[in-house]
């Protein structure tokens, strides 16, 4: 590596001070350049070798980036610590309000420690209950089916088995349980047949996947009838994510409300669903992300999810976090939703203060519209905000049943999403319809606190004896009937 300027001892250096101020201004400047470039010549021979992909820019969606690529997240408070909070009861076990069997067990002859005799004379009792499910084993059962017959139909009348499907030989609680572990939990089918296996029952994955599909064939009118109930509700929420139906890319759209939930899986990801779902006409209130596809879709109000904005926010601040234009605009839009969560968390406010707050959060919005800086990124927000301008503070205006977050359709898609990263999809179309029906009564039955197998199970005796399948009312549909 070649040095310009040489290195200098001590009395080359008070040599140099006696010539005058120019040579050793001159001298200084030289080194500090060699310094500096020697510095930079370092730090690129040290830099890490750059990725083949180069930095996602803050539109990517996260599924998109490679996990290597993604920040490691720091927590920015201190962890609380586990339990309750001083001066609170702690929380225990209850205690089982039956008991099915009781057993005694008596002492041995010996200490098994010393080996040496036990004395009867000191004795206790003491009690201790344990709970828990019994010995997994397979149950046969034999039904012996008597039948009549009947001359104007000219056939045999039997009264109905409800224990299975029709000419099944694998119990309809069988089929129910392990759809409920495979479709909402996420237990694979191979994982379904193990614990089946467990239990003295073989069964192949074809024949499990096959029972399933009979099963939402069952099912398919509650199925219907759930649509109903969220095109009737006031609030209604959408959100969809990529799906794969043998390999091919299709989309899992979910449209629910505060009790059902709806899902369907389609090839497409346009507004044709949407209107295919809810119709073209929405009659209440759609909270929804910021998907071009729910932009032409017509309802009496729309509600864009805040989280996003500040989702977007906080990927622009991973590569502009100290360009202060960018940093204006992320204070003013950040402090602006701030504010309008706060006021609607606001208690005991008069309706005048009320409207004049809302106003002046409309009139703060219109100013970062209009004037959103120089920066690339808050341009794009603020276009953002522009084309949805009605639509951010929606839920100031129909308090409380709006919420300004879209967080209620994200949970809803959180078990599916488990299920995709478990099943990678499905291999047909009819295990897709299966998918989306059985997954919709069961996550329906848990929003409204509903034991969802035997609630599934239920509805599927209906089917099986013929008569009309018929969804029970939700909370607050059960009011309503009440009242009306």
């Amino acid at each position: 590596m070649k040095i310009d300027a040489e290195p200098i001892g001590r009395q080359e250096a008070i040599d140099l001070y006696r010539q005058g101020c120019q040579p050793t201004v001159s001298k200084i400047v030289a080194l500090s350049t060699e310094v500096t470039r020697l510095r930079a010549e370092l730090t690129k021979c040290n830099a890490p070798a750059p990725t083949e992909q180069s930095t996602p820019s803050p539109t990517t969606p996260s599924g998109a980036i490679p996990p290597y690529q993604k920040p490691n997240s720091s927590p920015q408070k201190r962890r609380r610590r586990p339990g309750q909070k001083k001066g609170h009861p702690g929380m225990t076990r209850q205690r089982p309000d039956h008991i099915d069997e009781t057993r005694t067990h008596f002492p041995p002859l010996h200490c098994p420690h010393c080996k040496g005799a036990l004395d009867r004379k000191h004795h206790r009792i003491r009690e201790r209950i344990i709970e828990g499910i019994k010995t997994a084993a397979n149950e046969v059962v034999r039904h012996v089916i008597h039948g009549d017959y009947c001359p104007r139909c000219r056939k045999f009348v039997e009264s109905p088995v409800l224990a299975a499907m029709p000419n099944d030989q694998i119990s309809l609680y069988t089929f129910v349980l392990t759809a409920y572990l495979h479709y909402r939990m996420g237990l694979s089918v191979r994982h379904c047949e193990k614990l089946l296996e467990h239990c003295g029952l073989a069964l192949s994955p074809g024949g499990l996947t096959q029972g399933w599909q009979r099963l939402a064939t069952h099912l398919r009118p509650a199925y219907d009838q759930i649509l109903e109930r969220v095109q009737d509700s006031l609030v209604k929420m959408a959100d969809e994510t990529s799906w794969r139906i043998w390999g091919v890319t299709h989309w899992l759209w979910y449209f629910g409300s505060q009790y059902w939930s709806y899902y369907v899986i389609d090839r497409h990801r346009g507004t044709a669903v949407v209107n295919a779902v809810l119709g073209e006409v929405i009659e209440g209130i759609l909270i929804c992300d910021f998907w071009a596809a729910y932009n032409a879709i017509d309802a009496w109000a729309k509600q864009r999810c805040i989280f996003h904005l500040f989702t977007n926010i906080k990927k622009v601040d991973l590569h502009k976090a100290r360009d202060p234009c960018w940093k204006s605009f992320r204070k003013t839009l950040v402090r602006l939703l701030r504010d309008a969560i706060r006021l609607a968390a606001t208690e005991n406010i008069d309706q005048p203060t009320f409207e004049r707050r809302l106003a002046r959060l409309h009139t703060r919005l219109d100013h970062l519209i209009a004037c959103p800086g120089p920066d690339r990124d808050a341009r794009r927000l603020a276009k953002r905000l522009g084309r949805h301008r009605d639509e951010i503070f929606t839920f100031l205006d129909y308090l409380p049943l709006v919420s300004p977050y879209n967080n209620h359709s994200e949970q809803q898609m959180r078990g599916p999403v488990i299920c995709r990263r478990i099943g990678q999809g499905n291999r047909s179309l009819h295990g897709a319809q299966a998918q989306a029906i059985l997954m919709s009564l069961f996550r329906s039955a848990e929003l409204q606190n509903v034991d969802a197998v035997h609630y599934v199970m239920s509805l599927a005796q209906d089917s099986i004896a013929g008569r009309p399948v018929v969804l029970p009312f939700a909370p607050d549909e059960a009011e309503l009937h009440e009242v009306a």
